[in-house]
This record gives structure tokens, C-alpha cells and sequence, in this order.
């Protein structure tokens, strides 16, 4: 992957069951910054072991992530795919990054708060310093652009903290170095307009979730096409007929989910959505809808199955971004070293 001006690193976590949350509201953006950017695409599974995973689950769920980006239409010859944890960097990095990161910064995390619930004592201490590790991800590959949702605005900007006061606190060593500017670039959000908020089929006031315990709440990428129809022709909706403006959505969750979904699903807005359908039932706009979700969704499961019967060529994939993810961080990583002091041989 030859450097250019914008280097764009994300990661999922491989937390199984991904669903139609997951493809519009992450992946879909993965897809469209290929055209523009050099991308690294990383499946976070030490992320994901900050609260207990069995690990059987963590290497299907790990294979399942990468399956659903190349179903999706990310490239993995083109740009970087790989698992987090065959880069040893990223740990290595997050070490000397907690010790440059505040305690203070860490305690205004509200993720944290949110994920440790009030038995907070009882949550892991890699759940408490991940941040530290997000930004080593980013910064590990001097990445300039994350995409980022409302979640993890706060996460960038701490990425941001930490490269601006490791470039302060070693700026005598980074500048003999060579880096006068400092080492670190300070990476910036990538907006690519709002993401799509995608909620609980039966309860528009609620994101869809894997977590939930009916699967009738959400649609799974492995759904097959009957499945998807039957979901959302039993999706909740109220008994008014669609709206012709997107002033009429509000107060009207149920409603508003379906006529963003269709939008999503069909590359265009609200509005243009409401201006078709303005005063259809919604038993007409449900086999609309069924229609072009079953259109776009099922190729989709269908490359997502045949690739999970085929875990090693997914595994190949994975050591293939691997390899190419070191060559990158390798340098980086040892220069950080010198930087910081550490012998190296």
C-alpha cells in the first residue's frame, strides 16, 4: 500500500451476530472510503477481551467480522484487512501510551461508565485504559483520518491528547530524530455525513442489538431472504399511513425507523422516500421494503456463508493483512523505541 496523503484505520469488534445496524450505520462507509483513501480495516479482538469471551466464539465471531467486509465489497487486496491481535504493535504501543495518558483523561471517558454499569469495581482494567489502546491502533500506523460516530468522538479526541503530549514530553529526542514537527500526526473525525441510526424492529425508541432476546428485533447480514421479509412484515408500526414530509415522523419511532432504513438501503434520503410513499399503508410499504432489503441483504449473507465455510482462506486473508499491517507498524513501533529511550537490537 503505497503512502499517501490520507491513511484511514478502523476496527469492529468481533462480538458475533452482526446485523443490519452494523452494515449501515459502519460498513457501508467502509466500502465508499476505499475509492479515496488508503484504509486498514482491523477485526479488534483485543477490544473485544476486555469483558470475558469464550474463545471458541471470539475466532468464529473474528472470522464472521472479516467474512461480512468482504461480502460487503471491501477489497482486501487493495487495502489492509487483519485481526488486531496478530500485530503485536498495538499492545506494545498502548503500554507506553499508558504511560503517557492522564488518569484524569481516562475518568472522563463516559463509554467506561456506560459498559461498567454500577458494579464498576468488578470491571476489568483493560475496560478502564482501552482507550489507550484505540489510540494505538490509530496512531500505531500514523493514520490522519478515523470515521467516527457520536460513540467515539471522545475516544479520537483523547487519540489526539495522547500524540499531542508524547510530542511535547519527547520533543528533544523526536526532534534529533529528525521529526521536527513532532512524531505523531494528530488524527482528524472523517465525516461522511450521518451515519444511519438503525433501531429495534419491535421498539424504535431502542438500537437494534445482538443482545437482545428476540431475534425478531433485528436483521441478521446471514438472514436468508424469507427470514428478512418475515421480519419486516411484522415489524411494529402504528396505525397511521406514512407521512408526506419528515416533520410527520416525529413522535413516531416505529415509523421513522422503516422510512430510514428504506433510505439507507436505497442510497437516498427521508424526504425522497416520503414523497413515493407519502399516505401508503404500511402493509404496502412493508412489501416495498421486504423487497429491496431481501435485494441488497441476501447476496450479501450468501458470500458471508460461503466464506465462513472456508475458514482458511479467511484465516490466509487475515495473515496476508497481517503481514502488510507489520510492514507499516514495524517501523513506526521502533522508532516510538528509539524516541522513548528503550535499547533496541
Amino acid at each position: 500500500m503505497a503512502p499517501t496523503k490520507t491513511r484511514v484505520f478502523s476496527g469492529v469488534q468481533p462480538t458475533g451476530n452482526l446485523h443490519l445496524g452494523n452494515y449501515l450505520g459502519a460498513i457501508t462507509r467502509f466500502v465508499a472510503l476505499q475509492a479515496e483513501h488508503d484504509c486498514l480495516y482491523c477485526v479488534v479482538d483485543l477490544h473485544a477481551i476486555t469483558v470475558f469471551q469464550d474463545p471458541d466464539e471470539l475466532k468464529h465471531n473474528t472470522r464472521e467480522v472479516t467474512a461480512a467486509f468482504i461480502a460487503s465489497g471491501i477489497d482486501p487486496t487493495r487495502h489492509i484487512v487483519f485481526n488486531q491481535s496478530q500485530v503485536s504493535g498495538h499492545a506494545e504501543l498502548a503500554w507506553i501510551f499508558n504511560c503517557v495518558a492522564r488518569m484524569g483523561w481516562l475518568n472522563r471517558m463516559t463509554q467506561f461508565k456506560e459498559k461498567a454499569g454500577k458494579d464498576r469495581e468488578n470491571a476489568s482494567a483493560g475496560l478502564y485504559v482501552y482507550p489507550n489502546l484505540m489510540a494505538a491502533d490509530i496512531l500505531l500506523y500514523h493514520a490522519t483520518h478515523v470515521p467516527v460516530g457520536e460513540d467515539q468522538k471522545q475516544h479520537l479526541e483523547l487519540a489526539r491528547d495522547i500524540a499531542q503530549k508524547f510530542n511535547n514530553d519527547f520533543a528533544g529526542t523526536i526532534a534529533r530524530a529528525g521529526y521536527d514537527g513532532g512524531f505523531f500526526p494528530l488524527p482528524e473525525p472523517l465525516i461522511t455525513g450521518p451515519a444511519t441510526r438503525v433501531m429495534s424492529l419491535r421498539d424504535g425508541s431502542k438500537k437494534m442489538s445482538k443482545s437482545e432476546e428476540s431475534d425478531m428485533t433485528r436483521i441478521n447480514l446471514t438472514d436468508d431472504a424469507d427470514t428478512i421479509a418475515k421480519k419486516i412484515r411484522k415489524a411494529k408500526t402504528d396505525p397511521e399511513p406514512l407521512p408526506f414530509e419528515t416533520k410527520g415522523l416525529e413522535g413516531r419511532p416505529e415509523a421513522e425507523n422503516l422510512v430510514g432504513i428504506y433510505a439507507a438501503l436505497a442510497e437516498t434520503s427521508k424526504d425522497a422516500v416520503l414523497r413515493d410513499f407519502g399516505d401508503a399503508s404500511f402493509s404496502k410499504f412493508k412489501d416495498v421494503l421486504a423487497e429491496l432489503a431481501t435485494t441488497r441483504l441476501t447476496p450479501i449473507g450468501g458470500e458471508m456463508r460461503r466464506l465462513m465455510a472456508d475458514p482458511v482462506e479467511i484465516d490466509r486473508i487475515l495473515d496476508d493483512g497481517a503481514r502488510r499491517a507489520h510492514a507499516l507498524a514495524d517501523p513506526i513501533l521502533a522508532m516510538t523505541k528509539d524516541i522513548v529511550g528503550f535499547i533496541r537490537s
